[in-house]
């Protein structure tokens, strides 16, 4: 039997991330069990930028709940990620998790392809800002078999099933979760299958996912994306090792150059005031 784990990033009970999720649970065609984990519920720490994880044991030297949860990934055999908007993007847990990952590197060859769905809700339409995006992203980070990122709009709890086509896409999504991708008709980088883009001027544009540059023109008034791969880092598990290889290799030219770069940083020592909490100033 499967293990199907949902990662909500909503502080709501039953909100509608929730109820979401267990709609697409009742239409995934496998035998399975549904794991629901809400990570506000969790202590996550940020990341401190130490590169440790690389190197000892492969562990993060952080005393937090970021092991419970990564050990809930790798336990499962697909996951359902959904996040609603809070200011124009996907909610602030969502990215303190994801900011981890270099700790998830060693234990790449059981993330690889897990498969994956992910839904990102916002109360009015037109106003998600940043979260489809950062949803892939989180995927990406996290080495999954993205079958489809979706979102919808709803702001009352519950609010999500008044629309037919929503429990539509339910159904859609559950099959796509163990079956085939859901296909969009929408313009995407050719490269990775993002949908977001920066715009750099004339007719040069950049991914947002995957970072390749390339080109946009039109097709019968529709935008074609003609994106070049110079390199990578998730799209393929050659990649993910390299890319774990370079920041390994950053910290040991840091080793070597640390004296050096500590006689530039002591030039800035005392610039400036520090404010800081009232428990630190007792």
């Amino acid at each position: 039997m499967k293990n199907v784990l949902a990662i909500i990033a909503s502080p709501r009970s039953l909100g509608n991330c929730e109820l979401y999720v267990k709609e697409i649970n009742n239409h995934i065609p496998e035998p399975h069990e549904l794991h629901l984990l809400r990570l506000q519920d969790f202590n996550i720490k940020p990341c401190r930028g130490c590169y440790i994880c690389l190197f000892r044991e492969h562990n993060c030297i952080i005393d937090d709940d970021y092991p419970l949860i990564l050990s809930a990934i790798l336990k499962a055999d697909a996951l359902i990620v959904t996040s609603p908007t809070y200011c124009l993007g996907a909610n602030a847990t969502l990215k303190l998790f994801f900011d981890r990952c270099l700790a998830t590197y060693a234990k790449a060859d059981l993330l690889w392809k897990k498969p994956c769905i992910s839904v990102g809700i916002a109360g009015i339409k037109g106003m998600e800002g940043s979260t489809r995006l950062d949803l892939e992203k989180f995927t990406s980070m996290m080495l999954f078999d993205n079958k489809a990122t979706v979102m919808l709009y709803s702001a009352m709890p519950g609010e999500i099933f008044m629309s037919e086509k929503n429990l539509q896409t339910a159904a859609q999504l559950g099959k796509a979760l163990f079956g085939e991708p859901l296909h969009e008709n929408s313009p995407a980088c050719p490269v990775c299958g993002g949908h977001s883009f920066r715009f750099l001027g004339g007719d040069r544009v950049k991914c947002l996912l995957c970072s390749q540059s390339g080109h946009i023109s039109m097709n019968d008034k529709e935008p074609v994306f003609d994106i070049y791969k110079e390199y990578g880092i998730f799209l393929s598990r050659h990649e993910v090792d390299q890319h774990y290889d370079l920041l390994k290799n950053i910290r040991l030219v840091y080793k070597q150059k640390r004296d050096y770069l500590k006689q530039i940083i002591s030039q800035y020592l005392d610039s400036g005031e520090w404010i800081k909490p009232l428990q630190e100033e007792k």
